[in-house]
């Protein structure tokens, strides 16, 4: 609603210079900056009937929810914009609902409304925000959140720890350092004794961003009046900010239906006409107008000192947010066309660092060529070891011979096969230790191809799926082919075979003599040593050899063969759907950045 444009007053001057601070935290809370940093607010804080909601009613115009044990049941953000176009509007906001209306007689409904709706109906509490906005000529430019009147006893319906949820509600507002506290005291007791001040000066124990409200002035025990005036001149408990004092409806002039407007009035005639007060509004001490023009000054200069920081934080938080950003990719483009050439690039950029990896051209984890030849080394040691037990058994064989087949014939003559038997059977024992050098490299390969396999296709369950099931196929295929051909190499062994050109070579480096017409079993060991170290220099290379071209390179290239075949698939919708956590937090990162950036741009303009 708006009315006719009438001469520009100094509270309209005033207005402008102040509510660009004031919008500046609206607007920044209202995009959800306060989730990344603490905003300059004031918290409203109080026992149960100290007089809160009254206070709150006075410098909103309007009526809040009443009664007696908990009435403010979730945190209330009140803002207020003095528009001198608009005679009254409001919008009211929690939950992700936002409802308008510009009826002031609406404001408990809608009040009470939000908080059955996010704390239930009874007399339970809840942390989530309730926003209501209003905008009037008639009243100041201010933005304040109400807080749960603190409590001591559950009654019926409240849960046992009713008092430690709400001073824990109460304390994640006030702790923030940004935050002015203001404490609503009654002048009718003890202040040194009130919870409101008591839970204020913990947080706040130099009393530098705590300013309290004296209420209910008129019931003040006769003879009290000089107490009062200690205190609102400092000089019982020290405040910064101060004390204000003020006087607004009492429970009768409620029952009696007295405008908020009518109440103000009464107000100032009350502490103009007392005997003892009348000095504190020239003092500008008493009046909701007077702790109105107090409370918006003292928010603005928060606001102004903490800007610079503010500024820098979101700055900083920003390049935390972009850098998070840049590790996730952007996700699959939406048209079919764009998809199917991303779906190209991401198959395209795992098939290059598989083939990379099976080349040594990258590291995984750890170098895979090193572990490989690490385990190679260790097949080797155990050649060797096997062949000084080879040596033993032979000569064994040599000088038991006489004694076990020594027939007719005559000395210096023997049966070879008897030596040829020895030859097979302690070849054929390193089939085994060759077959665990195959399985470990291929836990190797595997290990590293799942882990390209992981980080290439995080972003896509179906394309990890796929990739991780191919990778196992095929290694389990090649090592049953390298399986066979190490079977085959053995029974090859079997045949106790050598080019004479070689094996005279060797038996010339272990020193026994060629070219004898009558071999002699003596000759034996050393002839047959020579022949071992021709079969240890075969399988040493020879095993290796196969286990890195089946289990590594051809695998490779099946693999990447295998993943081509993807792209003859119609279904890239699905192949390309994301992992919902992944999507979710990249969602989260790009909103809070979003955030950050408004922020950013709204700070710069001040």
């Amino acid at each position: 609603m708006s009315h006719d444009d009438g001469p520009r007053t100094f509270q309209d001057q005033l207005a402008e210079k102040i509510r660009p601070f004031i919008d500046l935290v609206d607007d920044m809370r209202s995009i959800g900056i306060d989730k990344e940093l603490p905003l300059p607010t004031i918290a409203v804080v109080g026992d149960q009937s100290s007089g809160k909601s009254s206070v709150l009613e006075t410098l909103s115009g309007v009526a809040l929810p009443r009664g007696t044990g908990i009435v403010t049941r979730c945190p209330l953000l009140l803002k207020l914009c003095n528009d001198r176009t608009v005679k009254w509007d409001a919008v009211i906001s929690y939950g992700g609902k936002i409802i308008e209306f510009d009826e002031p007689s609406e404001v408990v409904r809608h009040v009470e409304q939000a908080q059955n709706t996010l704390a239930g109906k009874g007399v339970g509490i809840c942390e989530d925000l309730i926003t209501l906005k209003i905008t009037s000529s008639t009243v100041c430019d201010l933005s304040l959140i109400d807080l749960p009147g603190i409590t001591r006893v559950a009654v019926k319906g409240q849960p046992e720890d009713i008092g430690v949820q709400i001073n824990n509600l109460i304390s994640k507002f006030i702790k923030n350092k940004r935050t002015i506290i203001l404490a609503v005291v009654p002048c009718n007791v003890d202040i040194a004794t009130t919870e409101a001040l008591k839970m204020a000066q913990q947080v706040d124990p130099e009393g530098t961003r705590t300013l309290a409200i004296l209420t209910k002035p008129d019931l003040i025990d006769p003879g009290a009046e000089k107490n009062v005036l200690e205190i609102v001149h400092n000089r019982v408990i020290f405040l910064s900010m101060g004390y204000v004092i003020v006087k607004c409806r009492g429970q009768k002039q409620i029952d009696e239906n007295m405008s908020i407007t009518r109440a103000i009035e009464e107000e100032l005639e009350f502490f103009q006409s007392h005997e003892h007060f009348r000095s504190l509004v020239r003092e500008e001490k008493a009046t909701t107008k007077c702790l109105a023009k107090k409370l918006t000054n003292a928010l603005v200069k928060q606001i102004k000192t903490h800007l610079p920081q503010m500024s820098e934080k979101i700055k900083e938080q920003l390049g935390e947010v972009k850098h998070s950003l840049s590790k996730l990719e952007g996700g699959p483009p939406l048209e079919p066309e764009e998809k199917r050439k991303y779906l190209i690039q991401v198959i395209t950029d795992f098939n290059e660092q598989i083939t990379q990896l099976s080349k040594g051209d990258i590291i995984v984890e750890e170098n895979l060529f090193e572990l490989m030849r690490k385990e190679f080394t260790e097949w080797m040691e155990c050649l060797k070891n096997a062949k000084s037990h080879y040596h033993e058994v032979v000569q064994q064989v040599v000088d038991e011979y006489d004694q076990e087949h020594r027939g007719s014939e005559l000395p210096g003559f023997s049966n070879y096969r008897v030596f040829q038997h020895v030859v097979q059977k302690l070849v054929a024992e390193l089939k085994r230790p060759a077959m665990s050098t195959l399985q470990t490299i291929r836990d190797m390969v595997q290990k590293q191809f799942d882990h390209l396999s992981s980080e290439s296709f995080k972003n896509y369950p179906y394309l990890h799926l796929v990739s991780k099931k191919n990778i196992e196929t095929i290694q389990e295929k090649q090592s049953n082919i390298v399986k066979e051909r190490i079977v085959e190499q053995f029974e090859m062994e079997m045949q106790v075979y050598t080019q004479d050109e070689i094996f005279n070579k060797q038996s010339r480096k272990e020193g026994t003599a060629e070219g004898s017409d009558h071999d002699t079993r003596s000759k034996y060991p050393g002839l047959l040593k020579a022949y071992y170290e021709i079969v240890v220099q075969r399988l040493a290379d020879q095993v290796p050899m196969l286990i890195r071209y089946f289990i590594l390179k051809q695998s490779a290239k099946i693999v990447c063969s295998e993943m081509l075949d993807l792209l003859h698939s119609d279904d890239t919708d699905n192949i390309l759907q994301e992992d919902s956590e992944i999507g979710q937090y990249r969602a989260k990162l790009q909103a809070q950045a979003d955030r950050l950036i408004l922020a950013n741009d709204k700070i710069s303009i001040l």
